[in-house]
């Protein structure tokens, strides 16, 4: 793996050995305490700066590898691994200190907890962009935030981990400082520094949630990090995150692929009868593409691209590489991919009958059954004519070759929310966990396929990316879909917004299956009553349905399977080649199958829609 290495790191092989990852759901309470003196504190943050200074600069460290340096470190200076997680934050601040000292304070973001305010009795009120701390002055939220925002910072008081990533892609800012507790450290550290986004954080001195403390003068020092020199500049996944988000703003998507109607924007309150009937289609398609989602698809074909032409949209001047015109064939054809995920979106919300989308009414919900299916229908015919009519770009055989590739991942997925939808409407809820794995591999993995398909045969031959890059996409989607499975049980304030939908919906899902496959015949027949019974209560049924899951050890054998799939993933990006793609798919296989961090809290959405609002 083509990492920062550790100080006495010297080979390709051993950066590879230490990819190897450790268990990704272990118990890390033990790791995460605080060094109780200040003096003990200046001195392993003085030792994180030795050892950064030291590092290849030139790609972000990964937190294995951070985690490979700090317990190196904390040996050194005779401490065990109980410091390794404060540690690790020391040391990722000190990596990207100069970097961040390069950026203006206007672009930056400044992080801060709820927590550091007095717990008993704090005057202060919320506003759009969390506490409102002006005009009270009783703890240190108030001497941070005033500093900050004096020099041109974009403060937000508020948990940072769910929104940090949406609020840089937004574009607004181009670095991360901030304050929290190492647990919600912990879970942002892995998005953040494997984009290779400049960050910098200084830790609370406990993680009690009242009325705890920091030590004020380092996030001073941190505030006012201010450099005129430009040192060396890390490889970052920002520029290429920012271009595919943003090819679906207003101006973009209609310079890359103009409306024919030209039909007014909707706003949230129209219906059909506000809409030209004949620009209708459009209009909403259009709409619905710009509306949402992580746009990972898209992302992924320009990253592929990328990768197999130098890399050079991950260096300082991505912005200005892939602004270049001779790329927008490029971004076309990714865009195609994001056309027939959103259409397939359309038709999945139609078949399920789903209530919400991107935490709005689904199409058919808002417009009707045969206005929603007429418009993903359309956005299929968009996402075709997006790659045909770039021929004279792209070659008759590229283009012809990513058309097949399309066609392909048309038909799989159709097969497998055919037997979905098979399964579902026979009643015979019987299902084998590996009835579920094939189901996943058909209707997720293809969308991954032909995003990796299309970005390579626009770099070049598919030939030696072919096979390799498939059987990656089958255990990213598989694992994929598995975590989206566990997710349904912890509630999704975008889409499902109530837990254990799918179970009541009579979806065929891996959980249900591995139920089935765990509990005997009076067990069985228990969960069968559950999902066709209508009468009782959803909360009391899902409940116990809960309770037969946990008896089986449903989730945790999930969760097995995703590691297993994970570890089938990591086995191919090991043998990959150049540098750059391997490091791509070590980069999607962890922010892909993210685990372990709740879903934004709508309180946090908005958060994010008033800064951004605020800001642009």
């Amino acid at each position: 793996m083509a990492t920062a290495p550790a100080p006495q790191a010297s080979s390709d092989d051993s950066n590879v050995e230490q990819k190897k990852k450790k268990s990704r759901r272990r118990k890390t309470s033990h790791l995460k305490l605080v060094p109780e003196t200040r003096e003990l504190r200046e001195q392993i943050r003085a030792r994180c700066r030795e050892v950064a200074a030291r590092l290849d600069k030139s790609v972000p460290l990964t937190k294995d590898d951070m985690e490979q340096v700090a317990r190196k470190l904390l040996e050194e200076i005779g401490h065990g691994e109980s410091f390794l997680g404060w540690t690790m934050v020391m040391l990722s601040t000190a990596f990207w200190e100069d970097q961040v000292a390069h950026v203006p304070p206007e672009r930056r973001l400044f992080l801060l907890p709820h927590c550091l305010k007095h717990a008993e009795g704090c005057p202060a009120d919320y506003d759009e962009f969390g506490l409102d701390c002006k005009t009270c002055g009783a703890c240190s939220i108030a001497d941070f935030r005033t500093v900050a925002e004096e020099m041109g910072y974009r403060v937000l008081v508020a948990e940072g981990s769910p929104i940090v990533l949406k609020i840089i892609v937004s574009g607004y800012v181009d670095a991360i400082v901030g304050v929290a507790c190492l647990n919600v450290l912990e879970k942002a550290i892995d998005k953040i520094l494997l984009a290779g986004i400049p960050c910098m954080a200084v830790p609370l001195l406990s993680s009690d949630c009242r009325n705890t403390s920091v030590d004020e003068e380092w996030v001073m020092e941190m505030i006012n990090n201010r450099s005129e020199e430009k040192g060396e500049t890390t490889r970052s996944y920002l520029h290429l995150m920012r271009a595919a988000e943003g090819m679906f703003a207003e101006a973009e998507l209609e310079r890359l692929a103009p409306r024919l109607r030209k039909g007014p924007r909707l706003t949230q309150t129209d219906g059909l009868s506000a809409i030209d009937p004949i620009a209708a289609t459009e209009t909403i398609a259009y709409d619905f593409l710009a509306k949402g989602g992580k746009y990972s698809r898209p992302f992924i074909t320009l990253a592929v691209y990328d990768a197999l032409t130098g890399g050079q949209a991950t260096e300082a001047g991505g912005t200005e590489h892939l602004a270049k015109p001779e790329l927008d064939a490029v971004k076309r054809a990714a865009m195609s991919i994001e056309t027939f995920h959103k259409a397939s979106l359309v038709h999945d919300d139609i078949e399920d009958d789903d209530s919400f989308r991107y935490g709005e009414a689904t199409m058919h919900r808002q417009f009707g059954i045969p206005t929603a299916i007429n418009v993903g229908d359309y956005l299929i015919g968009l996402g075709y004519r997006l790659v045909s009519r770039e021929t004279g770009d792209l070659g008759a055989e590229t283009a012809s070759e990513i058309l097949d590739c399309l066609a392909q991942g048309h038909l799989k997925l159709a097969e497998g929310q055919g037997a979905e939808l098979a399964w579902r409407d026979s009643k015979n809820l019987a299902l084998e966990p590996l009835d579920a794995l094939r189901i996943y591999a058909l209707k997720t993995a293809p969308a991954f396929e032909a995003a990796f398909f299309t970005g390579a045969r626009l770099a070049g031959s598919l030939d030696s990316y072919r096979e390799p890059l498939k059987l990656f996409a089958r255990n990213l989607g598989v694992a994929f879909q598995i975590l989206n499975d566990l997710k349904d049980w912890e509630g999704d304030d975008n889409n499902k917004m109530e837990a254990g939908a799918d179970t009541l919906q009579g979806r065929p899902t891996l959980l249900w299956a591995l139920a089935l496959d765990a509990h005997g015949e009076e067990q069985k027949a228990e969960l069968h009553r559950l999902a066709s019974d209508t009468e009782t209560p959803a909360p009391e049924r899902l409940a116990r349905v809960r309770q037969l899951y946990e008896r089986a050890d449903v989730f945790e054998k999930a969760h097995r399977l995703v590691d297993k799939h994970q570890d089938r993933a990591e086995k191919i990006a090991d043998e990959i080649q150049p540098d750059e793609l391997r490091r791509l798919l070590y980069y999607l296989i962890d922010s892909v199958l993210e685990r372990g961090t709740k879903p934004t809290a709508p309180t946090a959405i908005q958060e994010i829609t008033d800064l951004t609002q605020a800001a642009s």
